[in-house]
């Protein structure tokens, strides 16, 4: 497999698996023109040993939801740097999905997205976990002192302005889902 197929495979990021690789986690091999690929038996021994959304002992699951990529990669890239698995939803279906198959140790939720925004999300991840048995740390580009105090109202572990400070928002990851 490609590595965007093998990423695909596993639920997670490129730049994921490829440090994965990188650190023999993952086995690779390289093609003549120098491509790194996998083979779907080691992503199956991969997935078995370290469960659904490839989520390993090298740090917290982390599931990032907003329907912007370059935020996602910005702030994706960020995490994994300090040590996180990221995993990214471009939506609340999507988002929920995920949670489903591996539960995260932190969400990260954006408010403004389409059809289902994060309020939304918010409740229904609420709703079929309880209030607080996930953190979820929200943003959005609509800050004032309304939208925090609506997030801590709703039961969101966290408000975060955007553009954000990305030493901020991943200073408070590291509050709620220590690496």
């Amino acid at each position: 497999l490609t590595l965007g197929q093998a990423a695909r495979f596993l639920g997670v990021a490129q730049s994921t698996i490829r440090k994965w690789s990188d650190q023999g986690k993952v086995p690779a091999f390289y093609t003549p023109g120098g491509h790194r690929r996998y083979r779907r038996p080691d992503l199956e021994t991969f997935l078995e040993r370290s469960g659904p959304g490839g989520q390993t002992k090298s740090g917290p699951l982390v599931l990032l939801v907003d329907d912007d990529a370059k935020v996602r990669e910005l702030v994706r890239v960020n995490l994994e740097f300090e040590g996180y698995t990221v995993r990214e939803a471009s939506g609340a279906d999507e988002g929920l999905a995920a949670i489903e198959e591996a539960k995260p140790d932190l969400v990260l939720l954006d408010v403004m997205m389409p059809h289902v925004d994060g309020w939304e999300m918010l409740r229904q991840i609420q709703d079929r976990y309880g209030v607080g048995a996930i953190p979820v740390v929200m943003f959005s580009g609509k800050v004032d002192e309304q939208a925090k105090e609506q997030a801590a109202n709703r039961g969101a572990q966290g408000f975060v302005g955007k553009p954000f400070d990305l030493q901020q928002l991943v200073d408070r990851a590291k509050q709620l889902a220590p690496v």
